[in-house]
């Protein structure tokens, strides 16, 4: 199989919420408002200050996508990129897919000059927290807490 990673495009924005959606469904149980979640993937391909996705493909078909967003650390004087809406399809899985999107994202934020990558993974989502540990991440021994406006 032949992957090809590029960055995504404006043609790429059904395809990126398609998959969002389908990775909140299968890791949350959430089922994305997909109106909201297309405007949202819209407004980030619009305006890279927001973030970056990648598109991972075979065949000319998106298989694939990661986001990243990023956090000044003043801690270290450098940005931390965080990994977000990381998504493989299903038949796609356990065959290199991700580990050669995470490798491309590390390399761009180590160009990049970021201080280094972080995620976060739902408690119960074993399998991928497995998947990142085995590619080197390790827990930071952080808790997130979040507060919402769903106003």
């Amino acid at each position: 199989m032949t992957i090809t990673i590029r960055d995504a495009v404006p043609d790429d924005v059904t395809a990126i919420a398609l998959y969002n959606a389908a990775m909140a469904l299968e890791t949350e149980v959430k089922a994305l408002d997909l109106e909201v979640l297309t405007a949202g993937v819209r407004s980030l391909l619009e305006d890279d200050n927001r973030g970056r996705y990648w598109v991972v493909e075979s065949d000319g078909n998106p298989i694939g996508q990661v986001m990243i967003t990023r956090e000044w650390s003043d801690w270290r004087n450098a940005w931390f990129w965080w990994l977000q809406s990381v998504y493989i399809a299903p038949d796609f899985r356990r065959r290199g897919v991700f580990r050669a999107l995470y490798e491309h994202v590390r390399e761009q934020a180590r160009s990049a000059k970021a201080c280094g990558l972080r995620l976060y993974v739902e408690h119960d989502n074993t399998a991928a927290a497995d998947t990142y540990r085995a590619l080197g991440m390790i827990d930071a021994g952080y808790a997130m807490l979040e507060l919402t406006f769903d106003d």
